[in-house]
């Protein structure tokens, strides 16, 4: 039946008093009519749009969701979406800031914009001439899931931007949540309805956002508050975080009410100081503050790291603790020789997971809590991840107070424990340690490192245990007749084990120097060595104070380096690697990502050897895209087992069709 002017004018007029009412509702807790009358408004609306065949996506009656959906479709982010620095103090908070007016070479006051770090989950809002046309999580940052069909059932998200004439593209960033009251309603139905109760809201939220089916979703009252913005195509914006957000705010979109603009960090410190003080007090859970360069052009040119951005930092409150027992201490052998304290606990539920141990760092901290076997102590989630002991509750009422001992010979060999420095004991045994070699190796062989395939952690634990390997160089010795002996390794797996370690010795600079377990060297600081000295000897040469030079290097990890090749064991095993036939090439992080810019890839069919998530990343990270769907612009098809229409279309098309075996070999010899 077509609609008359009067009725499109009603209906157009219906959904504007809806979409505002919904806002004042859900969004700032000041609802101006009954919850009678807003419905009477919804049910005309519903009959209009039905009568008629009205209905459009971005409708508020649209919101209740509708069929399940079979999978997530996987969606790639056009600007990565960034995870953040965090902080516990006002002095980590001053260096953050000093940092930034170093980088740009000013000590001008700097504006800042604060606000709450509200527990949810981050997701992008893709809005297209005005219309949400797409929502995402935020995933690993490169690639998230298509959650559009649960973030149309949110009430505090308009389906359309309440901005006249607005064309083009705009991604909007936020944080999707479940507040205090919402939870507390959700938890009273289910136990009125003999459901399950959940845990805590930030959890709730992240299930309700991947649901399946909407109407599920649609059942769990979440809100969201807008943070940032990603792409933006076509859109004017303003050139400031906080008028950004007030845009955002006029179109209809959520923005927290208890942001603040601040100068200088001192000021910003006052902030977090007063938020920390009504935390409790407000509506939704929070797990800090986070502080932003309110001017967007200085947060372009700072720039960001591998996965934080350098213009932005998170100040992490104290986080949840409870009381539990100390049942024993056993001591832990790391990959450098490292002997660690780690507290056996009772098993107790803080900060949303069950902590059953918890690393003491060193005898120092063992004598400063005063801590003895038996204690009852408080943990704290430090930074809401690596749970903690902060007191000793009540020492005196320990009935049978076990003492901790640093033991005199390593747990893994029995060598000496020798002290070095002030708080730092170590096995040594050296290579003669299992611990230390098997976990060397172990992380030698990795994909990460040297990606020797074949090499998996049981086999260098038996090589370990039977003195075929004291050192990673013992590897490029080993004989096809040695592995063939080993359990479950015939002499064709000897071989091919044998041709993978040959293969190993043509490796990037980058990928060497990660290998070789230097501590606190990832995969990111040692591609930075790599670029910086262009040659292993360089590295080998330079001071500390020479590393401190490379952006992202502070003092600590820059000694750390110094300190490896001042080892002569370490130059020792280096040496014999290098007798044997590597070959360093030297490649920089700009050649490695583009060496598939321009291309389009598309994955079909089951992949077995890696995990789709994983092969994507890896194809994003060399520069390529990765498409949802075969078409005349599709460079290469990824044919897993049990492919149909995507493969058939690619053939149709011409286009290359390789498998995940011929995927992992074009990957590998990108890497090396």
């Amino acid at each position: 039946m077509t609609a008359p002017d009067k009725i499109l004018q009603e209906v157009a007029a219906l959904r504007r008093e809806i979409n505002y009412h919904n806002r004042l509702y859900y969004t700032l807790d000041s609802p101006e009519i009954p919850d009678a009358d807003y419905d009477a408004l919804f049910d005309r609306l519903t009959e209009l749009e039905q009568v008629y065949d009205l209905v459009t996506p971005e409708s508020p009656t649209r919101r209740v969701g509708s069929e399940p959906l079979v999978q997530f479709t996987q969606i790639t982010h056009e600007r990565p979406m960034l995870s953040l620095d965090k902080v516990f103090n006002e002095q980590d908070l001053q260096d953050f800031e000093s940092r930034i007016k170093k980088r740009l070479g000013s000590e001008a006051d700097l504006e800042y914009s604060c606000e709450p770090k509200v527990d949810g989950i981050a997701v992008s809002l893709l809005y297209v001439d005005g219309v949400l046309t797409r929502a995402a999580t935020r995933g690993d940052g490169l690639t998230g899931e298509d959650i559009t069909h649960n973030v149309r059932t949110i009430h505090s998200i308009p389906l359309r931007l309440d901005a006249q004439g607005v064309t083009g593209r705009i991604e909007v960033r936020g944080e999707i949540y479940l507040g205090k009251a919402g939870f507390e309603k959700l938890n009273n139905r289910a136990e009125r309805e003999g459901g399950k109760v959940f845990v805590n809201p930030r959890n709730t939220a992240a299930g309700a956002v991947r649901q399946l089916d909407p109407r599920k979703a649609a059942r769990i009252p979440l809100q969201m508050f807008c943070y940032s913005i990603g792409l933006v195509d076509g859109v004017e914006m303003p050139g400031r975080l906080g008028d950004v957000f007030e845009l955002l705010e006029a179109w209809g979109l959520p923005v927290n009410p208890d942001r603040s603009a601040r100068t200088g960090i001192d000021d910003c410190l006052d902030y977090c100081l007063d938020l920390l003080n009504k935390r409790n007090a407000l509506n939704y859970e929070i797990d800090g503050a986070v502080i932003k360069v309110n001017d967007l052009s200085i947060q372009r040119e700072l720039g960001q790291n591998a996965r934080t951005p350098r213009w932005a930092m998170a100040y992490k409150f104290p986080a949840e603790e409870k009381s539990t027992q100390v049942l024993g201490v056993e001591f832990q052998v790391g990959r450098t020789g490292a002997i660690t304290p780690v507290a056996r606990l009772k098993p107790v539920f803080v900060g949303g997971v069950t902590v059953s141990n918890t690393t003491l760092h060193n005898m120092d901290e063992v004598e400063r809590l005063g801590l003895r076997v038996g204690d009852s102590v408080i943990v704290r989630r430090a930074g809401d991840v690596i749970p903690k002991i902060i007191r000793v509750m009540a020492p005196e009422k320990n009935p049978a107070p076990g003492t901790i001992v640093m033991p005199s010979r390593c747990p893994a060999c029995h060598s000496p424990v020798l002290k070095e420095g002030e708080v730092l004991y170590k096995c040594s045994g050296g290579l003669i340690c299992p611990a230390q070699r098997k976990e060397a190796v172990k992380h030698f062989a990795s994909r990460s490192a040297l990606d020797i395939e074949g090499l998996g952690d049981k086999l260098v634990e038996i090589m370990v245990n039977r003195d075929l390997i004291s050192t990673v160089a013992d590897l490029y010795r080993l004989e096809v007749s040695q592995i063939s002996a080993l359990e479950r390794m015939g002499p064709k797996s000897a071989q091919k084990l044998v041709a993978a370690i040959e293969k190993s010795k043509q490796v990037t600079l980058a990928r060497f120097l990660y290998a070789l377990g230097i501590r606190e060297v990832g995969e990111a600081t040692a591609q930075a060595l790599a670029n910086h000295y262009q040659a292993l000897q360089n590295v080998i040469d330079a001071s500390a104070a020479d590393h401190e030079q490379i952006p992202d290097i502070g003092p600590v990890v820059a000694s750390h380096i110094e300190t490896f090749f001042r080892q002569e064991h370490n130059l020792s095993v280096i040496n014999q690697l290098l007798r044997c036939g590597f070959v360093l090439e030297q490649r920089t992080s700009d050649e490695y990502s583009n060496s598939l810019a321009g291309q389009t890839f598309v994955l079909t069919g089951s992949l077995v050897q890696i995990p789709r998530k994983e092969v994507k990343a890896r194809l994003q990270a060399l520069g390529a895209k990765v498409a949802g769907s075969v078409s005349k612009n599709t460079s290469v098809v990824v044919a897993g087992p049990g492919a149909g229409s995507k493969r058939a279309k690619a053939e149709a098309l011409g286009i290359k069709i390789i498998d995940e075996g011929e995927f992992i070999a074009l990957i590998e010899s990108l890497n090396h």
